[in-house]
């Protein structure tokens, strides 16, 4: 697993260092979007401004996404298919108003193939409510 990973950073032309493996392997173990905080909790004794440095150099190099919510800036691995000048994330970030998570809603997207004179690097489409999981709990 650790050698998977080296290589999708070096494929990324990101220096595989430890702490980058690390936070890499806890973000794809999750299925929600996680913020600094939430990844800062995961290890206890990393530095703060570490793991902030690993997940600006991850989104600059098109490894992971950076999805606003209100004041919360939250990350998810992005698909092998970004790259440093474009992120292809066009999907819808949802957030849940009852369970507080943010998820990628990948079957809800923004056409990437659209005829346009100009060049689209990046959409963001948020939408809140209350996700299927937390629906079916209130039936």
């Amino acid at each position: 697993m650790k050698k998977d990973i080296e290589n999708k950073l070096i494929d990324k032309n990101t220096k595989p260092t430890s702490m980058r493996i690390l936070v890499y392997d806890f973000l794809s173990s999750q299925d929600a979007a996680m913020s600094l905080s939430e990844i800062e909790n995961h290890f206890e004794n990393a530095d703060r401004i570490t793991i902030y440095r690993t997940l600006k150099t991850f989104e600059e190099k098109g490894i992971v996404h950076s999805i606003q919510e209100n004041t919360t800036t939250k990350y998810k691995l992005c698909d092998d298919d970004c790259d440093e000048k474009t992120h292809k994330d066009w999907h819808l970030h949802f957030y849940c108003k009852i369970c507080k998570q943010t998820t990628c809603k990948e079957d809800i997207s923004f056409p990437e193939n659209i005829q346009t004179n100009f060049r689209i690097d990046e959409i963001r489409l948020f939408a809140k409510g209350i996700c299927e999981n937390c629906l079916e709990s209130l039936q």
